[in-house]
């Protein structure tokens, strides 16, 4: 109930079958959500978090953000988070 259905490449840049590519997106929780949508996190091809140098320290700990976090990631993944990692701010 608590998690989001984020897209990795976003809606408004999607194809029609990207839209509704299962592997064009995760389930992530509502601060990592907003975190995730404005680029300042993402996610390398070993699904390892990627933060952006504009996320202070006193943010990344407000919004439970850490290096050690890690996602599992489908091949399909991979290719969707190489076009959201060109946009990290």
């Amino acid at each position: 109930e608590l998690l989001i259905a984020s897209h990795i490449k976003p809606w408004s840049e999607s194809t029609s079958m990207e839209k509704t590519d299962p592997d064009n997106g995760f389930l992530l929780c509502p601060n990592h959500d907003c975190l995730f949508d404005n680029c300042l996190i993402s996610f390398d091809d070993d699904g390892r978090i990627i933060i952006s140098g504009k996320l202070s320290d006193l943010n990344r700990k407000s919004m439970n953000v850490n290096e050690e976090m890690r996602i599992k990631l489908t091949e399909k993944n991979r290719k969707y988070l190489e076009y959201h990692r060109s946009h990290l701010k």
